[in-house]
């Protein structure tokens, strides 16, 4: 194999254990209780105002934004991003269905701890990850590339991620409390840390790991 196609493999393999990651993430989030990741937060908090499953939700979300992304930074999308758009919800859900119905697994604090570490690990590095491989990236990943470009890059992306994020936690927030449900499952410590740390996560991952890895 020559070295462009062992290049083309790499990159191949780096997008879709960053969108597995991505997934886990989700999950992980999820069943911690301890609040959902910030895409997440709103997402869940929509889908249960309008009685919809939240990964059929999500993939409407990506594709509004999908629509917006391609007048405005078209070279964000590519394989990448229409695997994100299918499977990260569904994944998310398949793993909360599996840790809840089937292995029926007691989230004690120890354990829901865990899970927000792991959420808070794989977001970053998986987001890295697909950005690195540049074969497309999640659509709500590009709304921090859309800032940045619509303030010149006077707001770099971790920044402009943070913005982006604290804006989704407000709309699911609002969304959740309208619905009547619980808030404390979709917005908690957890949120308030992706929010406020994806942003600079990334960024790290995509500076001392993932590019290193090209």
């Amino acid at each position: 194999m020559d070295t462009q196609n062992k290049n083309y493999v790499k990159r191949v393999t780096m997008m879709l254990i960053g969108i597995l990651f991505i997934g886990i993430c989700v999950g992980s989030f999820r069943l911690s209780e301890f609040g959902v990741d910030a895409f997440t937060c709103m997402n869940l908090g929509i889908s249960g105002f309008i009685h919809m499953s939240f990964g059929t939700w999500q993939l409407i979300m990506n594709a509004v934004i999908l629509a917006v992304i391609f007048f405005t930074v078209r070279r964000c999308i590519g394989l990448g991003t229409i695997v994100n758009m299918v499977g990260v919800g569904y994944l998310a859900d398949f793993i909360c269905w599996l840790f809840q119905e089937v292995l029926k697994i007691e989230m004690t604090l120890p354990l829901r701890i865990i899970a927000l570490f792991i959420g808070m690990l794989f977001a970053g590095m998986g987001v890295a990850l697909y950005m690195v491989a540049d074969m497309g990236i999640a659509p709500y990943d590009a709304v921090g590339i859309i800032i940045e470009e619509m303030t010149h890059h006077k707001l770099k992306y971790d920044k402009a991620r943070v913005i982006s994020d604290v804006t989704v936690v407000i709309v699911g927030v609002a969304f959740c409390l309208m619905s009547g449900g619980k808030l404390g499952l979709i917005v908690g410590i957890g949120t308030i840390c992706n929010a406020l740390f994806n942003g600079p996560l990334i960024q790290f991952f995509k500076t001392h790991v993932t590019e290193k890895l090209l």
